[in-house]
């Protein structure tokens, strides 16, 4: 039985973060390669062929082929990635009513973020 579901629910997974990949093109702080790179996981076990087609896509391929042989995180992801949870948290802490606890809970899983995007390679390695 659980293996009967098994596809439908990891196509439903992928497709779903697909959607939610294009949805990311649109609107700016949203992201869309992680997205991606969640559909390639789902697809890989459900649809090989649609894992492919994100893989060989002309514009967002490159960046989950990079991620998913080498880890790579191009330098303007980087930027983009700890600027914009620089600015979150810069609200957070300042112009928002939450408590203090959860302003450092969250400042501290940001940073925690902060520091494994910066510790990835920004290019893939020269053979």
């Amino acid at each position: 039985m659980v293996k009967a579901l098994r596809r439908p629910l990891l196509l439903g997974a992928g497709w779903l973060c697909v959607g939610l990949g294009i949805i990311g093109i649109v609107l700016p702080l949203f992201p869309t390669t992680p997205f991606l790179l969640v559909a390639v996981w789902a697809f890989s076990r459900s649809s090989p062929e649609m894992a492919e087609k994100i893989r060989s896509h002309r514009l967002a391929g490159s960046y989950v082929r990079d991620w998913e042989d080498e880890g790579v995180i191009p330098i303007p992801a980087k930027l983009a990635a700890v600027s914009m949870m620089t600015v979150m948290f810069g609200y957070l802490a300042f112009f928002s009513s939450v408590p203090a606890w959860a302003a450092i809970a969250a400042g501290l899983t940001m940073a925690a973020a902060a520091a494994y995007v910066l510790s990835r390679p920004s290019r893939r390695r020269e053979d």
